[in-house]
């Protein structure tokens, strides 16, 4: 979906109060009758969930709290999101890292066992196809989670590629975890509260980390990672607990750790500079462009075997033509779209992502400009409704990352 969560949060909730319900609908196209419900889609009704279409599924964008108060509660306390829509699955065969590696731009060869890092799925022209983490649970068996709104073209992509790997004789399986929903516990408060519920020690759990663990009687995937900056967990559970496992995180937290929407989920990962794929992240956008340089392994980009990685070791080699920067602006805020200018009026890019920081309390953007104006403390003009508006490049996270790592 195009444009900010944050941006379509605010107009949902004008137009719910209005009771423009058909409003709603028609501007997130789609009907209910199409859309698909997570399991815990009575228990957002049950506590006030505004619900709206997003990735073909009725999901929410808020509760009864506004989407500010939601993004800083998440940063003082925290928050639970229901992230069921997202699809994970898991590779298996003693060909399974090999198999993933002519698809993603990870060294996934030199992951240890029970650790994971962003990646990449990317197209032969080395534009991205698709971000995601994988973790490699040990040596012939991966596991990893797409975007809901990328599940379709992904599966096909690796169902197509497995298939041609297989046919050479690769030993790689797949199975999708429809069997299973997934719940982000996130925020300063996470880690204590999930301790009240299992035996393991999660002090010794460290950020990009992966357990097979019980949590809440039920056997649970663990993988200390996040979508918000804040320190946090992904907990991958069997669907018919997974209301269960909602209603004690909620409990353990005494009313500190609250339901949270989309629309603060999306003004939280813009504070924390993290792309959303569909808006900062797209089929034409390579990782260099995108500043996700980092996530190429050193082998890697000695050896290349992945698509496209003629173009992106040519890049690596030369530099980009386009980077992914971040912005602070003046006046209303920057939007999806929003063109982006020197300050002599010549067009220089356009905003990917932008809204108002709950936490900074003022617009925070981000979007591609042409290299060379990319260094912070560069001034451009923010064009929005005709108007320019004054911004600075910014280095990112707008707000400062709290993962758990070793000290």
């Amino acid at each position: 979906m195009r444009g900010g969560l944050w941006q379509l949060g605010q107009s949902i909730t004008r137009r719910l109060a209005k009771g423009d319900k058909k409003a709603v609908a028609r501007r997130c196209f789609a009907t209910e009758s199409e859309l698909k419900k997570t399991v815990l889609y009575d228990f957002h009704v049950a506590h006030g969930g505004k619900m709206v279409p997003f990735a073909g599924w009725s999901m929410p964008i808020q509760y009864k709290d506004s989407i500010m108060d939601s993004t800083l509660n998440c940063r003082q306390n925290g928050s639970l999101f229901d992230v069921s829509h997202m699809c994970g699955l898991s590779l298996k065969g003693k060909d399974a890292v090999a198999f993933l590696e002519k698809l993603v731009i990870a060294d996934v060869a030199a992951l240890a066992p029970g650790t994971g890092s962003l990646t990449v799925f990317t197209n032969e022209k080395g534009g991205a196809i698709d971000d995601s983490v994988i973790t490699k649970v040990t040596d012939d068996h991966i596991y990893l989670v797409v975007n809901a709104g990328c599940r379709d073209k992904d599966l096909a992509h690796i169902e197509e590629h497995m298939k041609a790997f297989k046919a050479k004789g690769g030993d790689v399986s797949w199975h999708i975890h429809d069997e299973r929903s997934l719940i982000a516990l996130q925020g300063p408060l996470a880690a204590p509260v999930l301790q009240h519920l299992t035996k393991d020690d999660l002090s010794k759990f460290y950020f990009g980390e992966f357990r097979v663990l019980d949590i809440n009687g039920s056997e649970c995937f663990l993988t200390r990672t996040g979508y918000t900056g804040e320190d946090g967990f992904e907990i991958s559970v069997p669907s018919e607990h997974g209301v269960e496992l909602a209603k004690a995180l909620l409990e353990k937290s005494e009313g500190k750790i609250r339901l949270t929407g989309l629309g603060a989920r999306d003004s939280l990962r813009l504070e924390a500079g993290l792309c959303l794929y569909g808006n900062d992240l797209e089929q034409h956008i390579t990782p260099i462009e995108a500043g996700l340089t980092w996530a190429i392994g050193k082998r890697r980009r000695a050896e290349g075997g992945f698509l496209g990685a003629d173009v992106i070791l040519k890049q690596l080699a030369d530099g980009p033509s386009i980077r992914r920067v971040g912005f602070i602006s003046s006046g209303p805020p920057p939007r999806s779209h929003s063109e982006i200018q020197d300050e002599g009026g010549n067009n220089i890019g356009e905003v990917t992502s932008g809204g108002f920081s709950p936490c900074l309390k003022k617009n925070i953007a981000m979007g591609y400009v042409k290299s060379g104006l990319h260094k912070a403390g560069t001034k451009v003009k923010i064009i929005i409704r005709g108007k320019a508006n004054e911004g600075v490049v910014t280095k990112m996270p707008f707000v400062p990352t709290k993962y758990y790592k070793p000290s």
